[in-house]
């Protein structure tokens, strides 16, 4: 007997009949904002707070995108991002400069790896009970470029880099539960280092060049990859973070930035 064909990812549906709406349920998000207050390793909280705070917008925007032209190339290229990014040697021959050897090294710095921000979903929601729908496909495209936004953007894995990159975020895919990540955090990192660099300003510039760029989650990686880095955000037109590093300067010069931003420990840094 033949063996029967995979199903196809494009032939998946929209939306699964398994596929539960939640509520918009802010205490719950503040709970886990308080969990990864305690430890900001503790990357499933913010899987927690992403879901008690999505709203329609999120579904809307990948609802277009997957009927778009580009989504459905992407459907039909089935590409897997977290091993493409994960498979270093692919990169090997790329020029210094390339969106990719920036990648690998901020990736190799951080000691980090594609598959393991897929491995910290899954201990919040497993793969076997997530919705085998498209708009599931788009959802896991947001996870799985979450660091090439950080190598795109200038933005660091500090605290208030992540937090400013949420900012970013939320103004390119309408997640409230991002938004409340964000200035929660800078709020957080206020109290423990009672620094007065503009924080919250920092936020803002985020949400103001997240509205400035193209959608990032939209873009075709390998091409990404293979660009210049400067060309690649030139094209995409991402700015630059001048009020971040500004705020970092600050911080260090305090001698915060040895410390964990987001907890008391940081004033006495």
């Amino acid at each position: 007997m033949m063996a029967t064909a995979a199903p196809r990812l494009i032939d998946r549906p929209l939306v699964s009949e398994t596929r539960k709406t939640t509520s918009f349920r802010p205490l719950k998000a503040w709970r886990h904002f308080r969990r990864l207050v305690a430890d900001k390793e503790a990357t499933e909280e913010v899987f927690h707070i992403i879901e008690a705070m999505k709203g329609k917008s999120s579904h809307k925007q990948a609802w277009d995108f997957i009927q778009s032209e580009t989504g459905q190339r992407f459907l039909r290229d089935e590409v897997d991002i977290p091993a493409m990014l994960d498979d270093h040697a692919r990169w090997a021959e790329c020029g210094p400069e390339t969106v990719a050897q920036h990648y690998i090294r901020f990736m190799k710095r951080e000691g980090l790896s594609a598959a393991g921000l897929v491995e910290e979903s899954h201990k919040w929601l497993p793969a076997d009970q997530r919705p085998q729908d498209l708009t599931e496909w788009y959802f896991t495209r947001l996870r799985d470029t979450h660091d090439l936004f950080h190598v795109l953007t200038g933005y660091g894995r500090d605290a208030l880099g992540e937090a400013a990159l949420l900012g970013f975020s939320y103004e390119q895919n309408h997640n409230l539960g991002i938004k409340f990540i964000a200035y929660a955090a800078a709020n957080e990192i206020r109290k423990a280092t009672g620094t007065n660099a503009p924080l919250f300003a920092a936020i803002r510039e985020g949400r103001e060049l997240g509205r400035k760029a193209d959608k990032l989650a939209h873009m075709d990686v390998q091409r990404v990859m293979l660009e210049d880095i400067n060309e690649a955000r030139a094209r995409m037109n991402i700015g630059k973070p001048v009020i971040y590093r500004q705020c970092l300067a600050q911080l260090e010069s305090e001698g915060h930035l040895g410390a964990d931003l987001m907890k008391p420990e940081a004033a006495a840094a």
